[in-house]
Parts: C-alpha cells; sequence; structure tokens
C-alpha cells in the first residue's frame, strides 16, 4: 500500500463529514451564513495549527506565489461551498448532488492537470476519468 493512502482515505472520510453536513445545514439555514460559518471554522481550525506549529519553533517559509496560489484555491473553495449549499438547498439528495460535485471535480482536475501542468494520464487512469463521466451522467438522469 503507497504511504500516501491511509492519509488520503482519511482526507476523504473528512470531505464525506464536509458534505454531508453541508447537505443538513442547507436545509436549516441561508447558503450566505452557511458558508461565513463553514470558511470561519475553518480559518479558526487552520490558525489553530498555524499556531501549534509556531510555537513548536517549525520554520513556516512563505512565498508570494503560494500565497497567491493559496488565495485562488480559497477563492475557488468559497464558491464551490456557496454553491453546493444553493445546489442542496434546492432539494437535490445528498446521495446524488455530492457525487455529481465531487466528481465533477475529480474530472475538471484532471483536465487541468492535463492541459496546464501537462501531467500524463495511464491508459487505466484515463478508462477510470471515463467511469466518473459515466457515473455523472448515469447520476444526473435520476
Amino acid at each position: 500500500m503507497p504511504n500516501w493512502l491511509p492519509l488520503a482515505l482519511l482526507t476523504a472520510l473528512c470531505l464525506a463529514g464536509y458534505n454531508f453536513f453541508l447537505k443538513l445545514a442547507a436545509e436549516h439555514v441561508p447558503p450566505a451564513v452557511g458558508a461565513v460559518v463553514l470558511q470561519l471554522v475553518a480559518a479558526a481550525l487552520g490558525g489553530a495549527w498555524l499556531l501549534h506549529l509556531k510555537l513548536q519553533g517549525q520554520p513556516l517559509p512563505v512565498s508570494g506565489k503560494g500565497l497567491g496560489l493559496a488565495a485562488l484555491a480559497g477563492l475557488g473553495v468559497g464558491l464551490a461551498e456557496i454553491l453546493a449549499f444553493v445546489v442542496f438547498r434546492r432539494g437535490v439528495p445528498a446521495s446524488v448532488g455530492t457525487p455529481v460535485i465531487v466528481g465533477g471535480s475529480v474530472l475538471f482536475t484532471a483536465i487541468l492537470g492535463l492541459v496546464v501542468l501537462r501531467e500524463g494520464l495511464s491508459w487505466p487512469q484515463a478508462g477510470g476519468l471515463v467511469l466518473v463521466v459515466a457515473g455523472i451522467a448515469l447520476l444526473a438522469r435520476g
């Protein structure tokens, strides 16, 4: 087993909790309120982790490019959260909306990796992306 796989699966579990609770929250708060609360909690968690590293004396090298790219990632996740609240507020089941959103994210990220970063893709990996597209199509049909 690759040494990164358990951590990736734990990340997937955390994202599952994120999607699950976002779906539940969307039924009880407006999208803007939900997105702000979500971001405040995430910022507090990140701030606590940063403080912990700083108190341990960990070096934290920062570059302007890194900060800019992180800000763009934050813009993407912030917009995705607002839109996910809107999607779920429209009554889309979590068992359909989340796989379409996450699967679409996987597909678009792979395309960006191929086109912008010039990353390679093996035939089995390409087949996996074809299955993602098929899964999105099947889920969207209802």
